[in-house]
């Protein structure tokens, strides 16, 4: 007679029984597909994780960063806009700061130019001092990251409303710089003089070929020059409410 065996179909473990490293919050990979709230709960368990960016539902982690290819531009990128700001009330410069834009995307902009809520901004700092909405400007420093700059954040910010992106294409010493007309995204060239002027920020203006060179003395020269000028100084008059006095 052949013997039978009764297979036990029983789990190994209940759930309280499971092993605690299989109840962990499992960790972000590249190319994981979360919305916005599980990407949260993982990254915040993530402290050693520098920088990580949810693109359209994907996850992208970032690679070690190299000095001449990522970390001078970026530089150079937040003197520029952080001189704008000592001389533009009502406006705030961020540093990679994370930034809530729907349910899909967190990216993490390498800088980012945001007229504040109380001065009419079209963002907010939440309670847990996330920017939440778009920021008026955004700057991405892209060297391997192009093909993502150019394509599924161009397309996120473009849905989520951010007026104006900049992208800085190291390796092609191309420097893109897009502005919101007519829900498309237009590209903003240098006029006669090779200065970029903003549409969304009077007086930032950008000495192209200066940038792409290194020379930012140059780069800060121009910029001064535009925040000389009326058109600034009619900007900035409305947007000049000190916060206490809210």
């Amino acid at each position: 007679m052949i013997e039978r065996k009764i297979l036990n179909l029983e789990p190994a473990f209940t759930m309280q029984q499971l092993p605690s490293s299989l109840l962990a919050t499992p960790p972000l990979g590249n190319g994981d597909r979360l919305d916005r709230h599980e990407f949260e709960r993982r990254y915040d368990k993530m402290p050693h994780l520098k920088k990580a960016e949810l693109i359209e539902g994907v996850v992208f982690l970032s690679t070690a960063l190299r000095f001449k290819r990522h970390g001078q531009p970026h530089g150079f990128i937040m003197g520029w806009l952080g001189t704008y700001q000592a001389f533009t009330m009502g406006v705030e410069v961020g540093n990679n700061s994370t930034v809530r834009l729907d349910l899909k995307n967190e990216p993490q902009p390498d800088a980012v130019l945001r007229i504040r809520e109380e001065s009419g901004g079209q963002s907010v700092l939440s309670d847990d001092d996330y920017i939440e909405g778009a920021p008026e400007l955004i700057v991405e420093v892209a060297a391997s990251s192009v093909a993502i700059d150019l394509h599924d954040k161009k397309r996120a910010y473009l849905r989520n409303g951010v007026k104006e992106y900049l992208v800085w294409r190291v390796l092609d010493q191309q420097f893109d710089w897009f502005y919101l007309q007519d829900c498309k995204y237009v590209l903003l060239t240098a006029e006669a003089d090779r200065i970029i002027r903003s549409r969304s920020f009077p007086g930032l203006w950008l000495a192209v070929d200066d940038l792409l060179a290194g020379k930012m003395q140059q780069v800060l020269a121009v910029l001064q020059q535009g925040l000389a000028t009326a058109e600034h100084n009619e900007f900035v008059q409305p947007l000049a409410i000190e916060p206490e006095k809210i």
